[in-house]
């Protein structure tokens, strides 16, 4: 039994002060607030681990070096797919074990990478079939996050398209031969397994469904791009949504990454289906995708995530923040959200598969994380104001599981993680 004395902590019912809260096998047993001071103390404000719910972990090599760039998402692909022609197992490890414990610095305790970079350059599988996916899950677990692999079926560079050189070490050329690999994954007690649609785009509609009929988390890119939403018409007569309707992949396990451009009847139906929503507001900013309908999204009843996408910024505080005040830009109204609604869509581990994590409260998996409130950011303010007002640079202290990660803002088992990222990122540059 491990006991923290919280001196504040945002419990389910609001924040409370004296907060003990004991914790044995990576499972909280008891919350009491108003308690004698006892165990190890963490100072500041308490609250569950953010998830990050949708990674590109090696996007993080084009940090600083595409945000100058003209032209569109488009031509930032061609850089994104010059980076993916670069990266072997080896390398791919050494690259997510940084960007894995940036994450947890910063306050997540959960991720979901959406993992399509499958096979050798010109798509010829390695001789152990998921050599990059067990890169990643070695990288999570050396960094001490939680890691939910989001399998990802990417079979054509385009509707109608076949895939171009880079992509084909996306591609196991058919959704059954996707879902055979995939199966072959094991989960453990911080590995899970979930799939992934690309998008529209990279999976034909004949095989959307085989794709969706697997278990654990499913997610898609969904209408993140206008011209995704053009050519899907134009093609199928039909928006992404209403396909994905059609071919009875809408559902509760289902998370619409970025859902930028929906029509009101494609809100309707996400809703409807219960499914869930994944905003990335710091990379929507970056590629200059636009602002998603968050607020009609949840009153239609669908809920909200957070994810750093192209880790472009990894900070969950920014991301969360960022669907009240992109809402108010495009509203130009203030309030959109409470402070509870953000911390729910920032503490959504659901959406990645672990639906015991994301609160503090008795049976809820142990993950803590405490930001301090004296600094520059934080004085003065309000605790529940710490949503705004924080930034990663003020997380102190980072339990995953139970176990301590973060120890007054150092990783506990990596030293000097951006020593580790600067190395490997000049090496992939070089190559």
């Amino acid at each position: 039994m491990t006991t923290y004395w919280c001196e504040r902590a945002w419990l389910p019912d609001g924040i409370a002060d004296a907060v003990r809260i004991e914790v044995d096998g990576g499972k909280i047993v008891s919350v009491t607030a108003d308690a004698p001071r006892a165990g190890t103390v963490l100072s500041g404000l308490t609250l569950p681990g953010f998830a990050n719910g949708h990674s590109h972990a090696f996007h993080r090599a084009l940090r600083g070096r595409t945000h100058h760039d003209r032209g569109t998402f488009w031509t930032w692909r061609e850089r994104m797919y010059s980076l993916a022609s670069r990266l072997d197992p080896d390398s791919y490890y050494r690259l997510a074990r940084g960007v894995y414990a940036e994450m947890v610095l910063a306050g997540y305790t959960s991720v979901g990478e959406f993992h399509y970079l499958h096979h050798a350059p010109g798509g010829k599988p390695y001789a152990e079939p998921n050599a990059m996916g067990g890169a990643l899950r070695q990288a999570a677990k050396d960094a001490g996050i939680r890691l939910t692999l989001l399998d990802t079926c990417y079979l054509a560079g385009g509707i109608g398209v076949e895939p171009d050189e880079v992509q084909r070490r996306f591609s196991d050329g058919t959704a059954t031969r996707w879902a055979q690999r995939a199966g072959e994954l094991r989960e453990d007690e911080t590995f899970r397994v979930g799939g992934a649609i690309h998008s529209v785009r990279a999976v034909p509609e004949d095989q959307l469904s085989e794709v969706a009929g697997g278990i654990g988390p499913l997610h898609i890119h969904l209408s993140e791009q206008r011209a995704e939403n053009e050519q899907c018409v134009a093609a199928y007569g039909r928006t992404p949504t209403e396909l994905l309707h059609d071919r009875g992949v809408l559902g509760e396990r289902l998370t619409a990454v970025h859902a930028t451009h929906l029509t009101p009847g494609d809100i309707k139906w996400l809703g409807a289906a219960g499914s869930r929503a994944c905003f990335c507001p710091t990379t929507e900013r970056d590629l200059g995708d636009g602002i998603g309908p968050a607020r009609t999204l949840l009153d239609a009843g669908v809920r909200l995530s957070i994810g750093s996408d192209s880790n472009a910024v990894v900070d969950a505080f920014e991301e969360t923040r960022a669907l009240e005040l992109n809402e108010r830009l495009a509203s130009e109204k203030r309030g959109r959200f409470t402070a509870e609604e953000l911390l729910a869509a920032a503490t959504d581990h659901g959406a990645v598969g672990w639906d015991e994590v994301g609160a503090l409260a008795p049976g809820a998996g142990a993950d803590l994380v405490t930001v301090g409130l004296g600094s520059v950011r934080t004085a003065g303010i309000e605790p529940s104001g710490v949503v705004f007002a924080a930034s990663g640079a003020d997380v102190r202290d980072v339990v995953v599981s139970g176990r301590e990660i973060v120890r007054d803002g150092t990783h506990q088992l990596i030293d000097r993680p951006e020593t580790v990222l600067a190395k490997e990122i000049e090496a992939l540059w070089q190559s």
